[in-house]
C-alpha cells in the first residue's frame, strides 16, 4: 500500500468498520459494485477512523482517501501498465488473504465438508475428497475482519473469492445448507437460503412417475361383463327382395329424356319457386332435351385447348349451382350425360378459405377435374381476384368456369346426334360423401345402376306417368337426387322444387303447393313435418287428400317416428291416410337400402319396435315396455328393395352374419347400389366387395356385398329396422352408443316443446 498512501496496519478499527469492509471485498468480488464505488465506500468508512494526512484538504480526504500522496498531489495521472488478459490484477494480492484461505482450506478437509462455493455447487456431485480447490480462486472466503490491523496489504488485492451475492447486514451468522444437506455456515439471505431449498426440491416428480397410474391401469385389461345380454337367437339367413318386373323399360335413362323430350315436349317436367312460393319457370321435357343437347354441343365442340378438344368421353366435370335454381342444374346434368362427362355435383364455395369447400377441393383433385359449370347469377356471387376472374378456392385446382346460360351456348347442327350408349358399367356420376372425420369422398354411379335405381324406385313407390311429385330435398344428391331429378325422367314425372330458403320463410310452402297441384307424391324430411306443425295453426283450407305418397327421407333416425306421429295426428283430420306416410333408409354407397309400401302396391303393415337401451347398448334385441324411459322407439324403414339381398353382419371382425337378435351392419347386394370410391381403390374393396360368411365361415353367396354404414335388423314380416349410424357409433367399456340419440336428446328439450318419443 505504499504507493496508494494508505498504511493502515498502525490503524485501530472498529469491530463494525472491519465487518463493513469485509462486506465491501465481498461485493466487489462478486461483481454487485464496480471498482469505484467500492473506494468511495471503503474512502467514506475509513474517513472516520483514519487520521488527516498531513498536506491533504479534509475535504478532499473523503474521496482521495485511497489515493496515495503522490497520486494526489500530481498534475498527471501515471499511465497504468499494460496487463495480459489472462494475467492477475497485481493490485488485489494479500499473503495474509492467501495464508488465511489456505487455513480455512484445511479446516475443512480436515472436517470433511463440502466446500462453500457459488450457486452452481449445489447442483455438483463429486466427492469431496476428490475435490482439490485451488490455493487462490473459488475458495470459501477466511474471516478477514479479525486482525485486520496484521494485514499489510489486505486492500491492495482481493482474490477472486466464490461467495454468496447479496449478503445482508443482518444475516451474517447464517448457516447455508449444501445439496448435500451439510450445514455451512455462511453469510447468506433469507433470499439465497429459500432458493437453496427449492433446488434441493426436484421441480417435477420423475418421468416414470407421470405415467405410474396409466400403466398399471393398462395392465388391467378390462374385462366384459360375463352378466351382459347375449344374443340367443339362430342364425339369420340372407333377406331376398322382391325380384324386379320384366317390363318394357328404356335402355337407359337418356333413351327416356330422349322419348319424352321429342314424343311429350309440352309435358312440365320440373317448376321453380322463388323465396316467395311463386313459380318462376317451368321447364318442360322438349326444353330439357334441346338445352341438353346445346350443353352436349358446346362441350365437345366449342371448348378447345391448343387446337385440341378440352374434354374427352369418361372426364369428370364440376357442376356448381346454388340450391335455388333447380332448372339449370337438371340442363347442365344431363347435357353432360349426353357428352359422355360425369357430373360431380357440389354445392357453392361461399369464401375463399371455407373450410367446407378445402375437402372438395381435394374431391376435385382427385377426380381431374378442369371445367366447372354454373350459371351467370351465381358466378357473379363468386369471389373474385384483381383481374375479375374467379378466385383459386383454398384446396382447389385450377379450373375453367362455363357459364350454361343460354346466350352462351351454341346450337348444334341438325345432322349432329349425341352418342346414346346403353347402360353399362361406365360411372354415370359422382355423388360427394363427408364422413365424420370431415374428409371429403366421391361414390361413383354407372349408367347400369343409375338405371336399375330408377326402375327399383319405379317400382318400389308405385310411380306412373304424368304424377307431380313436390320435392323439398336438396336436388343435387341423396333421395332429392335419386327421386327428383332421375327417376322423374324415367316416368315423365312433374317435379315441383321447393327451395330451402323458402321453407325458413313459410314452413307451410310445401304442404300449399300440394294442395294447389293435386301432387301424388311429396318427398320430406321428418324436420319439414315438424317445421310444418309449428306453422299450421290458422291455417284451415289446406288438404292432403290427394296424396298417395309421403316418403319420409331420413325415416331411419331414431326421432323421426315422432314427428310422423305428430304430423299424422294433426294433418289427419285434413285428408292424409295412415298408410300414406312411407319412411326409407338410404346411404350414399347403397343408395335406397328399403322403403316402406302401402297396402294397395303389397305393403305388409306398418310396424314399431320398443326396444330396451341396455340391450341395444350391448348389440341385441330386447323387446319393453313403453312407459319406460330407457327405452327406444323405432319404426320399421320397409321392405328391402326389388331385386336386391340383403343381410346383417357383425361390426367388427369378419363379416359373419349375425343371429336375429342382434344388432349388425346392414349389407346390400344388388345392381342398383354404387360401384367404388373414386380413385380410393383401398377402401373400395373394403366397403363394396364384402362377402358376409356364415357361422362356419362358408361365403352366403358367390356376389359381393355393399355395405350400408347402417345399424339394424330384420324384423317380423320381413322388415327393416334401423336403430343407427355406424358413423355415429361410440364404444365405451364395451358398449355402444350412437350420436343420434345425442340429436334426438337435444331435440327433446327444444322450448318449443316438442318432445320426441324415445328420449
Amino acid at each position: 500500500m505504499a504507493e496508494r498512501g494508505c498504511p493502515l496496519e498502525a490503524v485501530p478499527l472498529p469491530a463494525e468498520v472491519r465487518e463493513s469492509l469485509a462486506e465491501l471485498e465481498l461485493e466487489l468480488s462478486e461483481g454487485d459494485i464496480t471498482q469505484k464505488g467500492y473506494e468511495k465506500k471503503r474512502a467514506k468508512l475509513l474517513a472516520r477512523c483514519v487520521p488527516l494526512i498531513q498536506g491533504v484538504d479534509p475535504s478532499l480526504q473523503v474521496e482521495n482517501s485511497i489515493l496515495g500522496p503522490a497520486q494526489a498531489s500530481a498534475p498527471a495521472p501515471k499511465q497504468p501498465k499494460p496487463r495480459p488478459s489472462n494475467a492477475r490484477d497485481e493490485r488485489f494480492r494479500s499473503d495474509v488473504h492467501t495464508e488465511a484461505v489456505q487455513a480455512a482450506l484445511a479446516k475443512y478437509k480436515e472436517r470433511k465438508m463440502p466446500m462453500p462455493s457459488k450457486r452452481r455447487s449445489v447442483l455438483t456431485h463429486a466427492s469431496v475428497e476428490a475435490y482439490t480447490p485451488p490455493a487462490d480462486l473459488h475458495s470459501a472466503p477466511p474471516d478477514v475482519t479479525t486482525g485486520l490491523v496484521q494485514h499489510q496489504h489486505a486492500y491492495c488485492e482481493r482474490p477472486q473469492m466464490a461467495s454468496v451475492r447479496g449478503v445482508p447486514r443482518g444475516c451474517r451468522g447464517s448457516v447455508l445448507e449444501t445439496a448435500g444437506g451439510v450445514p455451512v455456515n455462511s453469510r447468506v439471505s433469507s433470499k439465497i437460503q429459500q432458493l437453496l431449498n427449492t433446488l434441493k426440491r426436484p421441480k417435477r416428480p420423475p418421468l416414470k412417475e407421470f405415467f405410474v397410474d396409466d400403466f398399471e391401469e393398462l395392465l388391467e385389461v378390462q374385462q366384459p361383463d360375463p352378466n351382459q345380454p347375449k344374443p340367443e337367437g339362430s342364425q339369420m339367413a340372407v333377406l331376398r327382395g322382391e325380384p324386379l318386373a320384366e317390363g318394357s323399360w328404356p335402355p337407359s335413362l337418356l333413351a327416356a329424356l330422349q322419348q319424352w323430350g321429342t314424343t311429350q315436349p309440352r309435358a312440365p317436367c320440373l317448376t321453380a319457386l322463388d323465396t316467395a312460393g311463386k313459380a318462376v319457370y317451368t321447364l318442360t321435357y322438349g326444353k330439357l332435351w334441346s338445352r341438353s343437347l346445346k350443353l352436349a354441343y358446346t362441350l365437345l365442340n366449342k371448348l378447345t385447348n391448343k387446337n385440341e378438344p378440352l374434354l374427352k368421353p369418361g372426364d369428370r366435370v364440376a357442376l356448381v349451382f346454388p340450391n335455388s335454381d333447380p332448372v339449370m342444374f337438371m340442363v347442365a346434368f344431363y347435357g353432360c350425360l349426353l357428352a359422355e362427362l360425369v357430373p360431380v355435383p357440389i354445392e357453392v364455395p361461399l369464401t375463399r378459405k371455407d373450410a367446407g369447400s378445402q375437402q372438395v377441393g381435394f374431391l376435385l383433385g382427385s377426380c381431374g377435374i378442369s371445367l366447372a359449370l354454373t350459371t351467370d347469377a351465381c358466378q357473379k356471387g363468386l369471389p373474385k381476384a384483381q383481374t375479375g376472374e374467379v378466385v383459386t378456392f383454398k384446396g382447389w385446382p385450377p379450373l375453367t368456369w362455363l357459364v350454361i346460360d343460354g346466350k352462351h351456348l351454341t346450337k348444334p347442327p341438325k345432322d349432329w346426334h349425341p352418342a346414346m350408349q346403353d347402360a353399362g358399367p361406365q360411372t354415370a356420376y359422382i355423388e360427394y360423401k363427408t364422413s365424420k372425420e370431415g374428409s371429403t369422398v366421391g361414390v361413383a354411379v354407372s349408367h347400369a345402376s343409375l338405371l336399375a335405381q330408377c326402375q327399383a324406385l319405379t317400382q318400389a313407390c308405385g310411380y306412373s306417368e304424368a304424377e307431380t311429385l313436390t320435392n323439398v330435398l336438396d336436388f343435387k344428391r341423396d333421395a332429392g337426387l335419386w327421386h327428383g331429378v332421375l327417376t322423374s325422367i324415367l316416368n315423365r314425372l312433374h317435379v315441383v322444387s321447393i327451395p330451402y330458403a323458402l321453407m325458413k320463410a313459410n314452413p307451410l310452402s310445401w304442404i300449399q303447393k300440394v294442395c294447389v297441384h293435386k301432387a301424388q307424391a311429396a318427398l320430406v324430411k321428418s324436420r319439414d313435418m315438424h317445421w310444418s306443425l309449428l306453422a299450421q295453426r290458422g291455417q284451415r283450407d289446406v288438404s292432403l287428400s290427394s296424396l298417395r305418397l309421403l316418403i319420409v327421407a331420413d325415416g331411419a333416425n331414431p326421432w323421426s317416428i315422432s314427428s310422423c306421429d305428430a304430423f299424422l295426428n294433426v294433418f289427419q283430420a285434413r285428408g292424409l291416410r295412415p298408410e300414406v306416410i312411407c319412411p326409407c333408409a338410404s346411404s350414399p354407397e347403397a343408395l335406397t337400402v328399403a322403403i316402406r309400401r302401402p297396402p294397395d302396391l303389397g305393403g305388409p303393415p306398418p310396424r314399431r319396435a320398443v326396444l330396451s337401451m341396455s340391450g341395444l347398448s350391448h348389440g341385441v334385441i330386447r323387446v319393453d315396455a313403453e312407459e319406460k324411459l330407457s327405452v327406444l322407439t323405432v319404426q320399421d324403414v320397409g321392405q328391402v328393395m326389388p331385386g336386391a339381398n340383403v343381410c346383417v353382419v357383425k361390426v367388427e371382425g369378419t363379416p359373419h352374419l349375425c343371429k336375429t337378435d342382434e344388432v349388425g351392419e346392414i349389407c346390400v347386394d344388388s345392381s342398383a347400389t354404387a360401384t367404388a370410391y373414386y380413385g380410393l381403390l383401398g377402401i373400395t374393396k373394403n366397403v363394396f366387395e364384402t362377402v358376409p360368411v356364415t357361422a362356419g365361415g362358408a361365403p352366403v353367396s358367390d356376389r359381393p356385398f355393399t355395405r350400408t354404414g347402417l345399424l339394424g335388423f330384420i324384423g317380423p314380416d320381413d322388415l327393416v329396422f334401423v336403430v343407427g349410424k355406424l358413423d355415429g357409433l361410440m364404444v365405451v367399456g364395451f358398449r355402444r352408443h350412437n350420436a343420434d340419440d345425442v340429436v334426438a336428446t337435444a331435440l327433446a328439450v327444444e322450448p318449443m316443446k316438442f318432445v320426441y318419443r324415445g328420449r
